[in-house]
């Protein structure tokens, strides 16, 4: 058995965040099912170029929704409310990625719900949370990133502020969602109530500022940008030049710092008074990237990580795509194989979970693909199913 096998989940969501957050409990072995609107193309992730599938079933989809269900269901008609109403008695959770206005408007908070099913807990994941003066913006990674000053610490001194390259706030609150989420389902097991859980892009991008913060907080010490991507006070930990390339190096205590020395045939610097501890290593940053630069311009970046992997703390700086053909992540069975009915052998990258036993390996489900299924299950004859895919509630 999967660690989640038995735990039902009601996905009322959407794009990123919530569905990266779900895809870690589906993988888990946790049913996840989307509640979606077939008048609306349901998810908005299905159109997301630009590669796609049949139809409207994108890449960016199969990405953020595999080993789920699909139900589609218009949960502003009464009886579509009902259908939804009976799946929450039988749910441990219910988690969605909408604005902060939206689950109470669609009246799937808590007290909404708890009449159905006492033990449910809801989790809403929201752009900047489901109260304050921000509770009906609208909201987006990128924007979290920005007022939360990662671009102020992202990029090199002189250039612009710069973003991550990946949707980092997205990721970190779907996955913090999910952590929160099954810690109501375990309350709410101990207890027999529920309760909702709120989770802003905002508070996890202002959370992630962690020790920075501190700094701030206590000694007013603001964190700017550094050059070659560096640690603000340790050296060298940074970006290096290579023949052909770059390489980080992260030598991070003093130990380090005389072994990659030696290793790099310059045990001199080590008595070098400008480099000789980490306090005048970081007076001297300037110049021991010089040092750095000279010294390994004079292999490529592969020899380097030959001489120096596995003793010193360093990485290639690779592309996305030299990071998908690295064969330490190919063997390690970094890439999900499965078979999509319009894509034999699709693939994507595997949770990062490891369990000793493979996860479940199932394309992201066709738009209400499982809607029939689920509702003979809640006791809807065929004739009844039938006038509701008729009448546009299903």
């Amino acid at each position: 058995m999967l660690p989640l096998e038995g735990v039902r989940i009601i996905a009322v969501e959407v794009y990123g965040a919530g569905p990266f957050g779900t895809t870690h409990l589906a993988d888990l072995g946790a049913e996840v099912i989307k509640i979606e609107q077939r008048e609306a193309g349901g998810d908005t992730s299905r159109g997301v170029g630009p590669h796609q599938l049949a139809g409207r079933d994108g890449h960016f989809y199969q990405s953020f929704n595999r080993n789920k269900k699909s139900l589609t269901v218009d949960l502003k008609d009464p009886r579509g409310r009902e259908i939804f109403l009976k799946l929450v008695a039988t749910a441990d959770g219910l988690m969605g990625n909408l604005r902060g206005d939206q689950p109470e408007k669609l009246r799937i908070t808590y007290k909404d719900l708890c009449e159905a099913n006492p033990r449910i807990v809801c989790a809403h994941l929201s752009a900047y949370g489901r109260d304050g003066e921000r509770k009906h913006w609208p909201g987006y990674d990128y924007l979290m990133q920005a007022e939360a000053g990662f671009l102020s610490v992202t990029g090199e001194p002189e250039g612009p502020p710069s973003r991550m390259g990946l949707s980092v706030v997205d990721y970190s609150t779907g996955t913090t969602c999910a952590m929160a989420l099954l810690a109501g389902i375990l309350e709410a097991r101990r207890t027999g109530h529920g309760r909702d859980i709120d989770v802003s892009l905002y508070d996890t991008a202002m959370h992630y500022l962690s020790y920075p913060a501190a700094w701030y907080l206590n000694e007013g010490d603001v964190m700017g940008r550094t050059p070659r991507s560096a640690h603000p006070y340790i050296a060298p930990s940074q970006l290096v030049r290579t023949r052909d390339g770059w390489i980080f190096i992260m030598a991070q205590t003093q130990r380090f710092w005389e072994l990659l020395s030696g290793k790099v045939g310059r045990p001199e610097l080590c008595s070098d008074a400008r480099f000789c501890d980490m306090a005048a290593r970081g007076r001297h940053k300037a110049e021991l990237s010089a040092v750095m630069d000279e010294i390994f311009s004079g292999r490529s970046t592969d020899e380097w990580m030959a001489e120096l992997g596995g003793t010193i703390p360093c990485g290639p700086v690779y592309d996305i795509g030299q990071a998908l053909e690295n064969p330490y992540f190919l063997n390690r069975a970094g890439v999900q194989v499965f078979d999509h009915p319009d894509r034999p052998g699709f693939k994507l990258v595997a949770s990062p979970i490891r369990l000793g036993e493979p996860l479940p390996a199932r394309p992201a489900p066709a738009l209400g693909q499982h809607t029939a299924a689920l509702l003979v299950e809640l006791g809807y004859g065929p004739g009844e199913i039938a006038e509701l895919e008729r009448e546009g509630v299903i």
